[in-house]
């Protein structure tokens, strides 16, 4: 388990959680972008967007159900980013899907 998100769902790394179910880990990252900065992963290891398939794209869905949830127990109601990058281009730094919930401030666009 060379993942270092697989290790922090698995509990051998600690995390800040916000949000935990059967199937996603919700955690704050530790080099936030805005002041709100949350990681939202699978438990399953995919490693990026490029391989959600049907076998495992009901996981997205949920994704985006937890994020929702977590948006409303923050009082996000202001508004809020959801933002995942794909390969190294894309600027994919783990190689673990997961998505970034921004928030508490102003977000520009395009986001550079």
């Amino acid at each position: 388990m060379d993942c270092i998100f697989c290790k922090i769902a698995a509990g051998i790394i600690p995390s800040k959680k916000a949000y935990e179910d059967d199937k996603v880990l919700a955690f704050y990252d530790l080099d936030p972008q805005a002041p709100v900065h949350i990681l939202i992963i699978p438990k399953e290891h995919i490693e990026s967007a490029a391989e959600i398939n049907a076998d495992n794209s009901a996981i997205i869905a949920h994704i985006f159900e937890a994020a929702a949830k977590i948006a409303k127990d923050l009082n996000l109601e202001k508004g809020f980013r959801i933002v995942t990058n794909c390969g190294e281009e894309g600027g994919q730094t783990v190689k673990h899907l997961h998505f970034h919930l921004l928030a508490g401030r102003m977000l520009a666009w395009p986001p550079g």
